[in-house]
């Protein structure tokens, strides 16, 4: 037998291996069907069919016994074949499906790679942010951890004095800050001004210990 799926070019999906378990389905059944008809001739598979003196029973469907066993050979036959093509089938499937996964993987792995060597590693964390504040409203969140603030970034970071100075001189113009957020980088522009709370962030940082 040799199915439309036998084709090399042509890609296998579940929905053909469905139809390939159903056709085995079905072969089993008149398997099944064909053998009920030589039990109910009480003969079998490879019961005789000539008397002690070698002649043509009398006592049984001949044909429909001749007929029967010779349809269950070629059907096992059909069945063996099918199982094969099914074999096939869900091993390439699974081969496709392990490709793509492990494809997938990798891609994952390169990002993180590229992530981890594109983006230095943090100087500062903040610890709180008030409702309503400056920082609030530009989107720092506690847990934030700061790789660059305006100016200043991870390489000429040396205390927050370095922050209180880029805020200072930054009064009403926006800065640009760079967080990791749950191992993502997140960019925000944050203007520091009066409000209704102390400073002009209305934030806490502190700075992350290497």
């Amino acid at each position: 037998m040799t199915g439309e799926n036998s084709s090399g070019n042509s890609e296998i999906t579940m929905d053909d291996v469905k139809n390939l378990i159903k056709k085995k389905d079905d072969i089993e059944e008149q398997i099944k069907a064909y053998y009920d008809v030589l039990e109910d001739q009480g003969v079998g598979v490879e019961g005789p069919l000539v008397d002690a003196e070698g002649f043509p029973r009398a006592d049984v469907n001949l044909y429909q016994i001749r007929t029967a066993r010779h349809n269950i050979s070629c059907l096992q036959n059909d069945h063996k074949a099918i199982m094969a093509e099914i074999e096939e089938a869900l091993h390439k499937l699974h081969a496709r499906e392990k490709a793509k996964r492990e494809r997938d993987e990798a891609e994952a792995h390169v990002e993180a790679m590229e992530q981890q060597v594109t983006l230095p590693p943090p100087f500062a964390r903040v610890d709180a942010v008030t409702q309503g504040s400056p920082a609030c409203r530009a989107g720092l969140s506690v847990g934030d951890e700061v790789t660059e603030f305006g100016s200043v970034n991870t390489q000429n970071f040396q205390n927050l004095q370095n922050i209180a100075a880029v805020v200072q001189h930054s009064e009403g113009k926006p800065l640009r800050v760079t967080v990791f957020r749950e191992g993502q980088k997140v960019q925000m522009s944050l203007t520091p001004q009066r409000w209704s709370g102390r400073g002009l962030l209305g934030c806490n940082i502190v700075p992350i210990n290497r």
